[in-house]
């Protein structure tokens, strides 16, 4: 999640917009009316404009995403959808995004015990202000290297949860086992692969990001 100049959170995982908007530019010095001129879908086709018969493509859909258009489509789904947030540091505006997203949380009741978001980031200080804010979200600890467990251990929350690249658990399975231990659930990101996910059902993994949601449910046989 990523701040825009004039204040709008949109669905952005990197700083730049190289990567997935095929510009220049950076995210938080431009205003979100910029941002919605640009093709965020394009780079997943990269030679569609050769192909004769591909299908008619919805432009609407490579449009920025913004959290708050995010969270009307999750509460207007016919069942409940969880959804979790990762708030990216560092970032020019520093706490003003977890502020941000508490406020927008707070618009859909969803700043209390029973929501359906969580929010992660590997912002130790950014989760600390989004349990001040709001202490009824849950939290997720993301875990950039397993040599970092020993130290965060002993701060985090005891009802944190602890998120875990696919990487490191692979290199590392006792890790998961450790963190299970020490009485935290795991959310693993990213898992793409069977094997990958064998080894965190095997490890009690309670949820995973994926970049094929779809394919991880039929294996899971959901």
């Amino acid at each position: 999640m990523r701040l825009t100049a004039d204040g709008h959170l949109v669905c952005v995982h990197d700083r730049t917009l190289r990567r997935t908007a095929s510009t220049r530019g950076t995210v938080s010095t431009m205003d979100l009316a910029d941002l919605a001129e640009l093709d965020f879908a394009s780079w997943k086709h990269p030679w569609a404009d050769l192909d004769d018969e591909r299908p008619e493509r919805d432009e609407e859909l490579g449009k920025v995403l913004t959290l708050r258009k995010l969270c009307e489509v999750v509460a207007d789904y016919d069942r409940r959808v969880e959804i979790a947030i990762e708030t990216k540091h560092p970032t020019r505006y520093g706490g003003l995004v977890e502020k941000r997203v508490v406020e927008l949380l707070r618009d859909f009741g969803w700043d209390q015990i029973g929501t359906p978001a969580r929010v992660m980031s590997f912002s130790y200080t950014a989760l600390q202000r989004v349990e001040r804010l709001a202490p009824g979200v849950p939290l997720v600890m993301l875990l950039e290297h397993s040599r970092n467990w020993s130290m965060l251990r002993r701060v985090i929350g005891p009802d944190w949860i602890v998120g875990p690249g696919i990487a490191e658990l692979r290199e590392h399975p006792k890790l998961g086992r450790r963190i299970a231990r020490a009485g935290h659930d795991l959310h693993v990101w990213t898992v793409n692969t069977p094997a990958d996910l064998a080894l965190c059902t095997e490890l009690g993994v309670k949820a995973v990001i994926s970049d094929r949601p779809a394919y991880m449910l039929e294996l899971l046989g959901v």
